[in-house]
């Protein structure tokens, strides 16, 4: 399997930079995977094409400020980290640029009063990946350090400052620990989730922390030699009932988001059926995937060649996602995270 068969052609002007300032009103793509057809909506006609008895499963992780600028202790030269994976109470896994000088013993600082630092990270480790383990001393509680210093740790493509750390947050955002949003679900207003609710439609959630597969791309021609980062999941007792019951009375169940599919995939057995678990996963979801578990799929539209639409690709076919991309581009869908929506059933 070739990465060049999941590339297309994107005009700049058609990656969103705004942040979906009315997030009902994003547009709406919807695909009958069966038959090809293709409707063009606003997103909160999504409850239009949801049915009593179905569940909706959304991931409620929600993101810290993980991003750090600081400087090595000595030296000027900003040093800027990502928080990826917490380690232990003082300690994280974390992406570092740039990486070069900043190898094990290395002190950065970031933020400062009254002349002292208020947070200093010294490497203890460096991966075999490239990532740094860093250990962190500080006063007071962590959270509370990382709400003032840091910033959202938004995706490259993404050029404007974030003013609202809260328009890269779900409205049910409720467990930290991402390091990226789980974009499709911010679509979704709590007055939308209401009617939804009161239409019949179930709700569930799963938790998955996202981490630094959002951030690198597929490097390996062959795309089976991409190797993905594990992340960690949760899925508690009365979201897996929810679900279980829906599956069991013939209900679909409708993913939003590829990481709340990724969690389902990752537990769900040969018959559909899921049990309460917390865990990592690595999960690599491209075409001849069979799905267990997910009827329906709400996204976004993805980066070319990313892991994320080979993951679209297989819950329809690639020559369909490529097809319905092209489309997408010639009616000028906004693209990518704060760009607009799609329904697949």
């Amino acid at each position: 399997m070739s990465l060049k068969d999941y590339y297309y052609d994107l005009p700049k002007e058609l990656i969103a930079q705004d942040p979906l300032r009315d997030r009902s009103s994003s547009r709406l793509l919807v695909l009958d995977k069966k038959t090809g057809h293709i409707e063009h909506k606003i997103f909160k006609d999504i409850i239009d094409y949801l049915k009593p008895g179905d569940c909706l499963v959304r991931n409620n992780t929600k993101v810290i400020p993980a991003r750090l600028l600081g400087h090595r202790e000595g030296q000027t030269s900003v040093v800027e980290i990502l928080l990826l994976t917490r380690k232990s109470d003082t300690s994280w896994e974390c992406l570092v640029k740039p990486g070069k000088k900043c190898r094990v013993g290395a002190v950065i600082h970031f933020g400062e009063k009254d002349g002292a630092p208020i947070l200093t990270g010294e490497i203890t480790d460096v991966l075999d990946d490239g990532n740094r383990i860093i250990d962190f001393k500080f006063n007071g509680i962590f959270e509370e350090i990382l709400d003032e210093l840091g910033q959202m740790p938004l995706p490259p493509y993404i050029t404007h400052k974030l003013e609202d750390k809260n328009r890269y947050q779900t409205v049910y955002a409720k467990y930290d620990g991402s390091a990226a949003a789980p974009t499709a679900g911010l679509h979704f207003t709590n007055e939308l989730l209401d009617e939804i609710a009161k239409k019949g439609v179930k709700i569930a959630n799963v938790t998955l922390h996202v981490g630094l597969g959002t951030f690198r791309p597929v490097k390996e021609e062959n795309i089976l030699d991409h190797k993905m980062h594990s992340e960690y999941y949760e899925i508690r007792q009365e979201d897996a009932d929810i679900i279980n019951e829906t599956k069991k009375h013939g209900g679909r169940i409708i993913s939003v988001g590829t990481t709340s599919t990724r969690t389902l995939e990752s537990v769900a057995d040969e018959n559909g059926f899921i049990v309460p678990s917390s865990g990592w996963t690595d999960i690599f979801i491209y075409p001849g995937y069979k799905f267990k578990i997910v009827d329906a799929l709400i996204t976004n539209f993805h980066l070319p060649e990313s892991t994320l639409l080979m993951l679209v690709s297989a819950f329809t076919s690639r020559e369909m996602m490529l097809e319905t991309y092209k489309i997408a581009v010639d009616e000028k869908y906004r693209f990518f995270s704060f760009g607009d929506a799609m329904f697949i059933s």
